[in-house]
């Protein structure tokens, strides 16, 4: 026992420590965490912690559960706006043309029977939230929002749709009587709706809870997740979508203000991490190397026709009458990542007794690798290449959050002073700051200082600022230098001059000697980007005007507010 827990944590110690030479040599930390197992699973210490498929089916669907939970407390509601019905399209009619074409393929290359061979196709056709939000924030990419919103949404969405289209193949293989029409869209309905109820019931019970129950401050995460586990557990038990569930209960707590937010999502971010080295620990014990070698060509081969043919053309088919702009369909089509879920659905088969059962883990085995080494490895680049990065927010040092009110959500910011702003020093009168907000205190050289009015600040200075949650990019904005940030310039990416969104075409005319046709002169720039875009707005949207590009800063309620110029 003690020796099993030595290998254990010894391998956890190793993944993490060895996590930053993923980000050196462009390698997914998933990945790194799967050769760890996968070395530590052939060697004679890995018999001491061998991995069965039970045990590592009940991992997998605990793990996912934790990660899903992470994801939705993450996801702003505000990205529903843009990315919830494209999204939505991807994860259902998305998934069954993916499976569709990956199983055909499969059916050619593999020469197994028509059902078994779609049954592939529906396993490896579920993109990973798992791989999904980890490669995002590992790489620290701001993208366009309507990517953004629709690649975690579909993401953490469209295991439902792999999940019943697994069950009702496997049914189909196994049952002498498989089950009709009317029986499958019954069950997808149940499981759809029961997954949506209970994560919508569960999120407004535990905001309930958070706000109403006075715990010590290490109980309020634990509370999270034992709630969320709870109502994963419960919408599984009655055949509704478990995944679905946990993942609409942690976008409605994540999106409610609720107390100790900050501790919470600081916590659950542990917790994701810890979720994903633990399933990929536990696969790669599973997994031997010897029997992925066996079908390595033909498993290469299917995963080459699912990334370059399959997903894009589900996300063309569906994404199209979005107005997704080429770039971002072609993003979004590359961002396919297959993660833990794929070999996680590939467990069911050998749970069901079905004939060559051990090929489907072993060709998505193949699949998973070939995905996180192809696609995650060069993510930030296609990003950069199709220019959907945006420039990187600033942001505070430290954030605290002071739960003195139920109904102001305010935090202790702590910015530190960059930049030519601050060469000489200057006072901050004559600044703006935003509404409700104070300085508390200057922390310069070690040496703490009340705040008053006629203390001239300098760079390095560091300040306490009290305030709403929403002022902390405005904030870091005003303290910081946009150039200090190691990422993408505000000025390059947005060009030199900003207009306000009401501004009328006819100004750009008569102030920089743009030619613009008598009918539109009198159009404002929002509604002109509006009519060009045929798609709700989003920061980063590019319209031409001429010599010009109308590049989009912001957006409020829709809106476009603020509008850079790029000659």
């Amino acid at each position: 026992m003690i020796l099993t827990l030595l290998f254990a944590s010894a391998m956890l110690l190793i993944s993490i420590v060895l996590s930053p030479l993923s980000n050196r040599l462009g390698m997914p930390v998933l990945l790194l965490f799967l050769v760890v197992g996968l070395v530590a699973g052939q060697s004679e210490w890995g018999m001491l912690m061998s991995a069965d498929v039970s045990s590592t089916f009940l991992v997998g669907n605990l793990a996912l559960a934790v990660i899903l939970l992470d994801g939705g407390m993450r996801t702003r509601i505000e990205t529903f706006r843009v990315g919830l019905k494209p999204a939505l399209t991807l994860a259902t009619v998305g998934v069954l043309v993916t499976a569709s074409l990956a199983g055909l393929a499969a059916y050619w290359i593999l020469g197994l029977p028509l059902l078994h061979a779609l049954l592939i196709g529906t396993i490896i056709s579920s993109t990973d939230a798992a791989a999904v939000f980890a490669l995002l924030q590992n790489h620290g990419l701001r993208l366009n929002q309507r990517v953004s919103a629709t690649l975690e949404i579909e993401s953490g969405s469209n295991d439902p749709m792999a999940i019943f289209l697994t069950i009702i193949l496997l049914e189909l293989i196994t049952r002498e009587t498989p089950p009709g029409l009317p029986e499958a869209v019954g069950l997808l309905i149940t499981q759809l709706a029961l997954g949506g109820l209970g994560g919508l019931g569960g999120g407004w019970l535990l905001s309930r809870l958070l706000n109403s129950l006075q715990l010590q401050p290490a109980f309020y995460p634990l509370l999270v997740t034992a709630t969320g586990l709870s109502v994963f557990a419960a919408v599984t038990l009655l055949d509704g979508s478990g995944f679905l569930a946990i993942y609409l209960m942690g976008i409605w707590v994540g999106n409610h203000g609720l107390r100790k937010m900050d501790d919470i999502l600081q916590i659950h971010d542990g917790l994701a991490w810890l979720a994903q080295l633990s399933l990929f620990l536990m696969l790669g014990l599973l997994l031997s190397p010897h029997e992925q070698l066996t079908l390595l060509p033909e498993g290469l081969a299917l995963g080459a026709i699912l990334i370059l043919v399959a997903r894009p053309l589900a996300v063309f088919l569906c994404l199209w009458p979005f107005k997704f702009r080429w770039p971002e369909l072609l993003f979004i089509a590359w961002v396919g990542l297959r993660g833990a879920v794929p070999i996680v659905l590939a467990l069911f088969p050998l749970m069901a007794d079905v004939e060559n059962a051990a090929i489907f883990p072993t060709i998505a085995f193949i699949v998973v690798v070939l995905s996180l080494m192809l696609q995650g490895t060069t993510l930030a680049r296609a990003a950069r290449w199709l220019k959907l990065e945006l420039p990187a927010e600033p942001g505070a040092l430290q954030r605290t959050s002071l739960d003195w009110s139920t109904e102001h959500n305010h935090r202790l910011m702590i910015f530190e002073l960059d930049g030519e702003h601050w060469t000489p020093p200057r006072t901050l009168k004559g600044v703006r700051l935003p509404a409700d907000v104070v300085v508390t205190a200057v922390l310069r050289k070690d040496m703490l200082m009340p705040y008053e009015a006629d203390l001239a600040l300098q760079t390095g200075d560091k300040l306490a600022v009290i305030g709403a949650e929403d002022t902390e990019v405005k904030l870091a904005k005003l303290f910081s230098s946009v150039t200090s940030i190691p990422a993408l310039k505000e000025s390059t990416f947005f060009g030199a001059f900003e207009l306000n969104g009401s501004v009328e075409l006819d100004a750009l005319a008569q102030n920089f000697g743009v030619q613009i046709d008598d009918a539109i002169k009198q159009q404002s720039l929002d509604y002109y980007i509006q009519s060009c875009l045929k798609a709700p707005p989003v920061e980063g949207d590019r319209v031409s005007l001429g010599a010009i590009n109308l590049v989009v800063k912001s957006v409020e309620n829709g809106q476009v507010t603020r509008v850079g110029l790029k000659f």
